[in-house]
């Protein structure tokens, strides 16, 4: 059954949602580990090689490398922004006053990164900045609980600040786990439409924001609308990204026949 929920999160590209936080600081589950609710289990919608599951830092980070998305990811025409990846020694994380600020990541965290993307302006169009990230857990439930965290602030901020004059605000979410309606590319998957405003780019502009789970992986895509930009143009660049790096996660684990 899908979820609606009205609310609100940050961005994919610097500070932004989408290379999320510490999901430790949530209640975790019981020493004999357990169900959190995020969707059907690992063997009923992919079956991974345990030899290719990262249990390092390093093979964590080399996992990244090969799932995370590139300018082709988007489609035609977007290119790297600068800085275009951020430092893996920082983790957002969605202050009591619903400002975005860096921190230290999660234990739970075997490693995280987020690259930076733009559209670039053309005649009667802004700059579109887009987002992606992959984050790769300890566990199955850790990255669980990063989505669970992702619906508890929604409804704790409804309006956030990414940075210095940029905000979000007027957000619409939905969830859907894995076997429901048309969802079977994750096992959980969050999504949230909203308005955008920028003392750059002026605004209110389109904001959408992907983000799903399988296994001990999270990934997720954002995109922030300019002017002359449509809803369309920016939900396009988001979905293509998001099915891109699902699709080379699912390469990355999946037993070989």
């Amino acid at each position: 059954m899908t979820v609606l929920l009205a609310g609100c999160s940050g961005a994919a590209d610097d500070p932004g949602r989408a290379e999320r936080r510490d999901a430790s600081t949530s209640a975790s589950p019981g020493p004999g580990g357990g169900s959190t609710g995020a969707g059907p289990s690992p063997e009923q919608s992919l079956v991974p090689d345990p030899a290719r599951l990262p249990k390092s830092r390093a093979e964590a980070r080399d996992f990244i490398d090969r799932v995370i998305a590139g300018p082709d990811s988007f489609g035609p025409g977007v290119v790297k922004r600068s800085p275009y990846e951020s430092d893996p020694a920082t983790w957002p994380v969605l202050g009591e006053d619903c400002v975005w600020q860096q921190q230290k990541p999660a234990y739970s965290v075997l490693a995280t990164l987020t690259r930076s993307f733009e559209l670039p302006a053309e005649q009667g169009k802004g700059p579109v900045r887009l987002g992606a990230v992959v984050t790769v857990h300890r566990t199955r439930e850790d990255a669980a609980w990063e989505m669970a965290e992702s619906i508890e602030e929604s409804m704790r901020c409804p309006t956030q600040q990414l940075r210095e004059g940029e905000l979000i605000g007027s957000m619409v979410a939905a969830a859907l786990l894995g076997g429901e309606a048309t969802q079977t590319t994750s096992e959980d998957s969050l999504s949230e439409m909203g308005q955008y405003q920028s003392s750059e780019l002026g605004g209110p502009h389109h904001y959408a924001w992907q983000q799903a789970q399988t296994l001990q992986f999270t990934v997720a895509v954002t995109g922030k609308g300019a002017k002359g930009r449509t809803e369309r143009e920016i939900d396009d660049l988001v979905v293509q990204a998001q099915a891109a790096m699902l699709v080379r996660l699912q390469s990355a684990v999946e037993k070989q026949s």
